[in-house]
């Protein structure tokens, strides 16, 4: 199970302290310009050490691809990549070598494989995740060409959150700060509460938006293949996500039906109303006998029935605090002896940050793998 996705698919493998972290994308498109230089960006806004906020374990993380490309274009066949690991401090973890770290995999791994890598966690690292940012640019640029966007950004850190509508967002700000929020006054705060927990030796959670724009209608599956089915399980499966939503998601459970449901109405308007209250340049969209229409809200998220509307799909994803603390923990060995361990080795004090292209490049796998599927519905 180290393969994602149905016609786009990803394989990664590699351990946090291992030689490298790698992958093999299978079933891109050929044709497609791969630039490097936008991959290698994306790496960067998930590499550690980028600031106060993240661990200080300094990885370049550049992306060395190994088949697949030719001129800088995709050829069709599987594309091979590595990063490589250079700067592992594996001595940190030889105390923990034989006890199970609280809310880690530790114990769940080693009951499952009768052996398990103590050294930062192996495989269950979220440093196996630098695959995934390289499958999910590749994704992007392909999505381009489709006029199809994927945004993710910090949307609450503890209690601390900005603006929970994406469209009173300026999301062009995302970037400027080192929290990814696209709120400055927000992001501040943010930060400064992730500093706060970070010099107690603590760790906290928080929330990540994002919004998929120009999706087209008709992607997903109507029964076991639904799209939001498809991107819950992407979500779930980063490290520290406890939870997915989409559209109006659990805030939606107070309100009836008469307020939720999502309306179409004729564009142009067959009778203008009264007080002329209709924008006059409100977006368009077409029926396949060319008549047009206009959604008058978006509660459903983009999807119906498992299936992309052609309205924008905003989603959220939560994570829990990261489970190691810089602070002393009581648990237990491997022969079931109390134990209290010290942890020492850098770790992030809050994984939001440096989770926000993680999040982007699993949608934009699941978004492109649909849309190839989609093109096996019909002749």
């Amino acid at each position: 199970m180290n393969t994602f996705g149905t016609l786009f698919r990803l394989t990664t493998f590699g351990e946090s302290h291992g030689a490298a972290i790698g992958g093999v994308v299978d079933g891109c498109p050929a044709g497609i310009e791969l630039n490097i230089d936008f991959i290698q960006n994306e790496l960067d806004r998930r590499r550690p050490g980028q600031s106060r906020l993240t661990t200080a374990r300094k990885e370049g993380d550049r992306v060395e691809i190994l088949s697949g490309v030719m001129d800088n274009i995709t050829t069709g066949q599987p594309i091979g990549f590595i990063v490589r690991n250079e700067n592992q401090h594996s001595g940190d973890y030889d105390d923990l070598r034989d006890v199970f770290r609280p809310s880690h995999a530790d114990f769940t791994y080693y009951i499952k494989y009768g052996i398990r890598d103590h050294r930062g966690g192996g495989r269950s690292s979220a440093r196996e995740t630098i695959s995934r940012v390289v499958g999910g640019a590749i994704a992007k640029l392909c999505l381009r060409q489709l006029g199809i966007d994927v945004k993710a950004w910090t949307q609450q850190v503890g209690d601390i959150a900005c603006e929970r509508d994406w469209t009173r967002l300026d999301l062009s700000l995302t970037e400027q700060n080192d929290v990814r929020c696209p709120d400055p006054a927000v992001a501040q705060q943010m930060a400064d509460l992730i500093l706060k927990v970070k010099g107690e030796g603590d760790t906290i959670g928080g929330i990540i938006a994002g919004v998929i724009t120009g999706c087209p209608v008709g992607l997903g599956e109507p029964a076991f293949g639904k799209l939001h089915a498809q991107l819950g399980a992407a979500m779930l499966s980063i490290n520290a996500v406890k939870g997915f939503e989409y559209g109006e998601g659990f805030a939606g459970v107070t309100q009836r039906g008469s307020q939720q449901n999502d309306r179409q109405t004729p564009w142009p308007p067959e009778e203008l109303p009264a007080d002329n209250t209709e924008e006059p340049h409100a977006p368009t969209s077409y029926l396949p006998n060319g008549k047009g229409y206009r959604w008058k809200s978006n509660h459903s998220g983009g999807i119906q029935g498992g299936i992309s509307n052609g309205q924008p799909i905003p989603f959220r994803v939560a994570f829990k605090p990261v489970a190691t603390l810089l602070r002393p923990q009581e648990t237990i060995d491997l022969q079931g002896h109390a134990v209290t361990i010290h942890p020492r080795g850098r770790h992030d004090p809050c994984v939001l940050p440096r989770a926000v292209p993680i999040v982007e490049a699993m949608a934009a796998m699941v978004v492109l793998d649909a849309i190839l599927i989609n093109k096996t519905t019909h002749l």
